[in-house]
C-alpha cells in the first residue's frame, strides 16, 4: 500500500501533503536573528521563544504540519511542577555548551511509513521539575571534560519520569490522526496535563496579501480552524478545556514595548501554570490548545485523542483505533519487504529504526535572504551592522528539505543533503531526486554556480559530492525501477556542469588543477584552521580539496558517458571531464617550482602541500582523511560504453598519443578486466597497496568500530607545523573536540564518521569489481590475514554496525559507559542516531538525532547481500 501511494503524483491525493515537518528548534537559527551584530544564539533563545511568534517557521515536540506549514499540530506537556509548559525541546546554545549547542532532551523517532500515514514519537519526561538551571550551570566547564546531560541529573532517578508516545495516522491525506499515550514508569500515581495545540505559522503579519486566520470553537469538543490559503479543519477532541491566544509576539516580555493584541503567544502557557488572565475569553484566536488531565497510577498509562479533518464528522472516534491498526499494519509490511531476507531480526529493527529517523527528520525550511536583509516592501528596513548572507540576496528556500539534525541542525547542508539523498533512494526515490534537484534550483544556486552552504554561511565550501549522489539515486532507482530518469540525470548534469565550473574558476587559483577548498566540511582536520592561513603562507594546496574534484570530474564523465548513450551530443561533456580527470591526476604528483607531488612515496600517503610566498611548496605531513579521499576518485566502466561514441573515442585516442603521460599517472585505461570493464582511479598498483597499509593499520586509522578521521600516531605524539617563529600542532583526539574551531561541536582529528566510511566501503567494492579475487591485502595490517577488497569492505561494514549493537553490558556500543539508565527496560532497545563516533570506544558523540548521514548506516544494512 505504501509503495502505490508513493507511485502516485503529487496532485493526485498527495499522502505526503501532511507530515513530520516542524523543526525541533526555530529558536537560535540565523534565520530568526534580527539583531543587529548577528548575534544569533542572543537574540531570541529557549527562554523567549515561549513569547516570540516566528517569522519563517514553528518548533514543537514530536510536530505535525501540512507542507506549506499554514497549519500546525503538535502536543504539549506539563508535570505540574515545571515553570513552563514543555511545548519544545530543551538545549544549550553554542557558548552554553562545553562543545557547541547541544539539546539536553531525551526522545525517540520511533516509527514512520515513508508517506507519514503512520508515524510514533517517544518522549521521556521527567515528574520532578525539569532540571533547567542545573544542566546550564554543570555545563560551564572546559572543553576536556565530557558533557553533562540530563541522565546525570537526578530527573530519572527511580524512575520517577513519563514515556509519552505520540502516534499519528491518517485516514485520508488531510484527515490526520493523534494518539498520546502516557505512561507513568514511576512508583506512584503521578498526575499529567497534555495540551494537544493547533495553530497557525504568522504568514499575515509580514505578508499584506493575507488576511488572519481564525481558530474558533464550534461545540464543547470541535474547534474549527480557517485561512484563505487551506480552508477549513475541524479539530475534534474528547473531553477537555479549549484554550485560545493568538499567535503573536509578547512585545511586553521581550522588546519592553506595548503589546498590540491582549493575548499573545504566551498566554497559554501563562493561564495554565501561572493562572493568569491570558487567554481569550471569546473562545478564537490563531493559536488553541485542549487542556487534558489525568492521574496515572504507578506501571499504568492513559491515552488522550484529537483528531484533525477537513470533514464535519458525527462521531469522529468510531474508526479511530481501526485506523491506527490499518496504517501500522501496512508499516510493518512495508519494512518487510524493504528488509533483506538475510538480515537478523535486530538488523531489521535497526535498519526500520534508521529510515524512520530520516524521515521524521524532513522539515519545511523557509528563508527569503533579499526580505530577511531589507525587509519586506511595506515594513521599514531593520538595522544590521553584520548584513550576513549579503551575497546570496537571490536565494528563497521554501520547501521540505531533510535536514542533518532537526534540533541540532535544523538547516539544510549542501553535503549532507548528497548523503541523506543516497539514502531516500531506498525509500522514497521521488523524493531523493527531488532534494537533489532542488539545491540546484536558480533560487538556490548562486548565479555563478556555487551551492550554498548553509545559512550560517552560504558562501562556505562543502565537499562538492552533489555529482556522487546524483550517479548513485540514478543508479539505485533504475535498479529499483528497471527505468532511466533521463530526465533527472540531464536536468542535474546540466546544473552539476555550472558548479563544476565554479570550482575549476574560483578554487584553482593557480590555474594548475590543484585546489583549494578552506575547511571543506572537514572543521577542524587541518593543523591550523584551513580558511585562514598563517602569515607567510599564502596558500594550502589541499589533497581532499583536490582528490574531491578528481572524483567529481570522473562522476560527471560517468554521468556524461550515460546521457551519451541516450543523445550523442554528451560526446562533447565526456571528452571534456575525461581530460579534467587525467589534469587533476596529473598535477596531484607535479606541484610548483621544485615539482613536488601530493603523493609522498617514502611514506605512501597524500599530504596537503604549503606554498609559501616565494612560490615554493612543501607538503603538510599529516596523515588524516585528506590523505585517504584520493581512494574515493573510482569509476569502473564497461567496454560497451564506448561502442557507439566515436568522436569520444577519437579525442581518447588523440590524449594517449600525444600526452601518454597523463594516462600513466592513473589507471591504465588499456587493460580491461575479464568482464570488460576498464578502472578509472587515482590509486592504483603499488600507491594503493601502500594507502591500503596505513587504512588498514590498527595503530593508525583502523578502528574497532570503523575509519578514524586521523592517524592515531598522533595520540602520543602530536604533529607539531614551526614556522617563522609560531608553532601548530594537532593530536588525535577520539573524542570531543578540545578546540573551538568552527564552533567546536564537531571533531575530525580523531572520531570515527559515517560519510566517509560509507564513501570508503563504497569505492573498495568498485576496486574489487575491477580486481576481483585476484587482488589480496592484509586485514588488518600485519596480521597476515589476506583478504579480497570485497572482503574488507564487508569487515569495515560489520565493525561500523558494532556500534549499534548490544555490548556485554545489554546497552548499544554508542552509549556512555556512565549512564546506567540505558540498561533499563524501557530505554534499553531505542536507538539513538550520533553525528559521530570515538575512535577507540564506538562511543556516540555531538548531534544525537543526526539520522542524516548516519542513516547511511541502512545502506550498510541494504547493501549487505550485495557484498
Amino acid at each position: 500500500m505504501e509503495n502505490a501511494r508513493l507511485s502516485k503524483p503529487n496532485s493526485e491525493r498527495n499522502w505526503k501533503a501532511w507530515g513530520p515537518y516542524l523543526s525541533e528548534r526555530q529558536w537560535g537559527t540565523v534565520r530568526e536573528d534580527y539583531s543587529p551584530e548577528g548575534n544569533t544564539w542572543s537574540y531570541i533563545n529557549h527562554d523567549l521563544a515561549r513569547s516570540y511568534a516566528y517569522r519563517w517557521g514553528e518548533d514543537g515536540i514530536a510536530g505535525f504540519c501540512d507542507v506549506e506549514q499554514v497549519l500546525c499540530l503538535a502536543p504539549v506537556f506539563w508535570n505540574g511542577k515545571d515553570t513552563i509548559l514543555k511545548e519544545r525541546l530543551f538545549g544549550l546554545t553554542n557558548q552554553e555548551g562545553n562543545h557547541g549547542e547541544d539539546v539536553k532532551e531525551l526522545y525517540f523517532h520511533l516509527d514512520s511509513s515513508p508517506t507519514h500515514s503512520y508515524c510514533k514519537f517517544l518522549y521521556k519526561y521527567p515528574q520532578a521539575a525539569f532540571p533547567y538551571m542545573e544542566l546550564l550551570q554543570k555545563n560551564q566547564k572546559d572543553r576536556l571534560s565530557p558533557e553533562f546531560e540530563i541522565l546525570d541529573t537526578a530527573a530519572f532517578n527511580g524512575n520517577r519520569y513519563f514515556d509519552c508516545f505520540i502516534e499519528y495516522a491518517k485516514a485520508e491525506t488531510k484527515d490526520i490522526l493523534m494518539k498520546i499515550t502516557v505512561h507513568n514508569r514511576g512508583p506512584e500515581e503521578a498526575a499529567i496535563h497534555v495540551l494537544p495545540h493547533v495553530w497557525f505559522r504568522n504568514f499575515w503579519r509580514h505578508n499584506p496579501r493575507f488576511t488572519s486566520p481564525e481558530i474558533t470553537s464550534l461545540s464543547d469538543n470541535c474547534l474549527q480552524t480557517y485561512s484563505s490559503r487551506n480552508g477549513t479543519y475541524y479539530f475534534y477532541h474528547d473531553d477537555g478545556e479549549q484554550l485560545f491566544c493568538e499567535n503573536e509576539t509578547n512585545s511586553k516580555r521581550i522588546f519592553h514595548k506595548a503589546n498590540e493584541t491582549a493575548f499573545v503567544k504566551d498566554g497559554i502557557n501563562n493561564h495554565v501554570v501561572d493562572k493568569q488572565n491570558t487567554i481569550n475569553p471569546k473562545k478564537k484566536g490563531t493559536k488553541a490548545a485542549i487542556w487534558l488531565q489525568g492521574n496515572i497510577a504507578p506501571g499504568a498509562s492513559k491515552v488522550f485523542k484529537v483528531r484533525l479533518t477537513t470533514d464535519k464528522m458525527e462521531n469522529p472516534w468510531a474508526d479511530f483505533d481501526e485506523i491506527f491498526e490499518t496504517r501500522l499494519g501496512e508499516t510493518g509490511s512495508y519494512y518487510n519487504k524493504l528488509a533483506p531476507a538475510a538480515l537478523s531480526k535486530k538488523q531489521k529493527g535497526l535498519l526500520r529504526s534508521t529510515v524512520s529517523g530520516l524521515l521524521w527528520g524532513k522539515q519545511f525550511y523557509y528563508f527569503d535572504v533579499f526580505k530577511w536583509l531589507f525587509g519586506e516592501p511595506h515594513e521599514k528596513q531593520l538595522p544590521r551592522n553584520f548584513q550576513r548572507n549579503y551575497d546570496w540576496q537571490h536565494l528563497t528556500c521554501r520547501n521540505i528539505i531533510s535536514m542533518p539534525d532537526k534540533w541540532e541542525y535544523p538547516w539544510f547542508a549542501a553535503w549532507d543533503l548528497a548523503f541523506h539523498a543516497a539514502t531516500f533512494v531506498h525509500i522514497d526515490p521521488e523524493f531523493a531526486k527531488q532534494q537533489l534537484l532542488v539545491i540546484l534550483r536558480e533560487y538556490y544556486m548562486h548565479p555563478n554556480g556555487q551551492i550554498p552552504a548553509y545559512e550560517w554561511n552560504f558562501s562556505d565550501v562543502n565537499p562538492p559530492v552533489h555529482a556522487w549522489s546524483v550517479w548513485y539515486v540514478y543508479e539505485a532507482d533504475k535498479k529499483k525501477t528497471g527505468k532511466s530518469d533521463w530526465d533527472f540525470l540531464e536536468r542535474s548534469f546540466q546544473k552539476l556542469l555550472m558548479n563544476f565550473t565554479w570550482w575549476v574558476n574560483q578554487k584553482d587559483a593557480n590555474g594548475t588543477d590543484i585546489f583549494e577548498g578552506g575547511f571543506l566540511g572537514l572543521d577542524n582536520i587541518g593543523v591550523f584552521d584551513r580558511n585562514h592561513m598563517p602569515p607567510g603562507i599564502k596558500k594550502l594546496q589541499q589533497a581532499d580539496a583536490t582528490s574531491w574534484m578528481a572524483m567529481y570530474a570522473i562522476n560527471m564523465l560517468r554521468i556524461s558517458l550515460e546521457l551519451a548513450q541516450h543523445n550523442l551530443a554528451y560526446e562533447e561533456s565526456a571528452a571534456k571531464f575525461f581530460r579534467h580527470y587525467l589534469n587533476i591526476g596529473w598535477a596531484m604528483h607535479h606541484i610548483g617550482k621544485r615539482e613536488i607531488a601530493l603523493w609522498d612515496e617514502e611514506d605512501g600517503f597524500y599530504y596537503d602541500a604549503i606554498q609559501f610566498e616565494n612560490g615554493t611548496s612543501k607538503r603538510l605531513k599529516v596523515r588524516s582523511l585528506v590523505g585517504i579521499i584520493p581512494l574515493l576518485a573510482v569509476e569502473i566502466m564497461h567496454a560497451d560504453l564506448f561502442k557507439k561514441l566515436k568522436e569520444f573515442n577519437t579525442r581518447l585516442e588523440s590524449i594517449k598519443s600525444t600526452r601518454p603521460d597523463l594516462t600513466k599517472v592513473i589507471s591504465d585505461i588499456e587493460k580491461k578486466n575479464k568482464d570488460s570493464n576498464y578502472l578509472f582511479a587515482i590509486m592504483i598498483g603499488d600507491r594503493l597497496e601502500q594507502l591500503l597499509k596505513r587504512l588498514l593499520d590498527e595503530d593508525e586509522f583502523l578502528s574497532d568500530y570503523g575509519i578514524r578521521s586521523l592517524s592515531k600516531c598522533y595520540q602520543d605524539k602530536p604533529f607539531v607545523f614551526g614556522y617563522k617563529g609560531s608553532e601548530y600542532s594537532i593530536r588525535y583526539e577520539p573524542g570531543e573536540s578540545s578546540s573551538s574551531m568552527f564552533g567546536g561541536n564537531s571533531n575530525w582529528r580523531g572520531p570515527i564518521w559515517l560519510p566517509i566510511n560509507y564513501l570508503i566501503i563504497n569505492a573498495l567494492r568498485k576496486y574489487y569489481e575491477y580486481y576481483g579475487d585476484s587482488y589480496k591485502c592484509e586485514f588488518p595490517a600485519r596480521s597476515g590475514n589476506q583478504l579480497t577488497l570485497k572482503q574488507i569492505a564487508n569487515e569495515l561494514t560489520k565493525r561500523l554496525l558494532k556500534i549499534f549493537e548490544k555490548n556485554d553490558a545489554g546497552v548499544y556500543q554508542y552509549h556512555s559507559t556512565e549512564q546506567d539508565q540505558w540498561a533499563n527496560e524501557h530505554f534499553k532497545d531505542h536507538h539513538l542516531f550520533y553525528e559521530f563516533f570515538h575512535g577507540d570506544t564506538g562511543q556516540g558523540l555531538g548531534a544525537s538525532h543526526q539520522t542524516g548521514w548516519t542513516a547511511l548506516i541502512a545502506n550498510l544494512l541494504l547493501e549487505m547481500d550485495e557484498g
